[in-house]
């Protein structure tokens, strides 16, 4: 499986980002209180069939003896750090740290990305906050790890050098950075080589990143340990101490100088 995507691709894969990342803004704004998750999850599926996509997740099996991922569109709350399921539905409440992660196949070509809100938060009709400080810092810390991860992407940096810009800025703050999970390349498969650690970890294979790599960066962030821990339901990953977890992850192009958007930021 090629890691390089050609300009044809490129341009395929940037047309998909466009309509995934509307599709996220949109089902980012109905986190409201009440909403549940099966409503939401709901609202990806319409989405997907007006834009002529499929969800990359339904149906995924990490191997072949796993249960099959049962929605569109994964829904992690509080201290579920990802593939939180949609269905039995959930209410959402006031303060909520919800996780959204959504991917989508489009002419061929996968795209993936994710976002945090909290529900409630001033913006949405309250005047004071719905989360405790700390719960806010997580998640804008959380965003700003993403955007200290892109910034050292340009063809010729090494894959190592996004895991030590998130944790050169999340380590000092005394967050938990989850290493069980990690991001990955994507384009011709939802997973794709290579893999890009949030962390430093001497013992990954050496990569230097190339023109025309596709990446999915994603780091996800706790307020307590880095452990984490899988529920019964085999797919929702939870922090091993019950502590709030925070998830952003866009979808890059690799450039000679850095790197371009292919899922615009949908909070922005």
């Amino acid at each position: 499986m090629p890691l390089i995507k050609t300009p044809e691709e490129i341009k395929v894969l940037k047309e998909g980002g466009a309509i995934l990342s509307r599709m996220l803004r949109e089902i980012r704004e109905t986190c409201v209180v009440g909403v549940t998750t099966e409503e939401l999850d709901a609202l990806a599926r319409r989405r997907f069939s007006e834009a002529g996509g499929t969800p990359s997740f339904l149906g995924y099996r990490i191997s072949p003896k796993d249960p099959a991922y049962p929605g569109a569109l994964c829904v992690s709350i509080n201290d579920e750090v990802v593939h939180g399921l949609a269905v039995p539905p959930r209410a959402l409440e006031e303060g909520d740290v919800v996780g959204l992660d959504i991917g989508m196949w489009y002419k061929g070509f996968c795209t993936d990305m994710a976002t945090t809100v909290i529900v409630g938060e001033p913006g949405t009709g309250n005047r004071e906050p719905s989360a405790p400080e700390e719960v806010r810092r997580l998640v804008a810390d959380t965003r700003e790890s993403l955007v200290r991860a892109l910034d050292v992407i340009h063809a010729g940096a090494w894959v190592g050098d996004i895991g030590a810009a998130v944790e050169d800025y999340l380590k000092p703050k005394g967050y938990g950075i989850v290493k069980d999970l990690v991001g990955h390349g994507v384009g011709h498969a939802v997973h794709e080589e290579p893999s890009i650690p949030n962390y430093r970890e001497p013992r990954a294979p050496k990569v230097r990143l190339e023109t025309g790599m596709v990446l999915a960066i994603e780091p996800m962030v706790t307020l307590g340990t880095w452990k984490v821990k899988m529920k019964p339901d085999e797919w929702t990953i939870v922090t091993a101490d019950g502590s709030t977890a925070a998830h952003f992850e866009v979808t890059v192009v690799v450039t000679d100088a850095g790197y371009d958007l292919v899922t615009p930021w949908p909070d922005v």
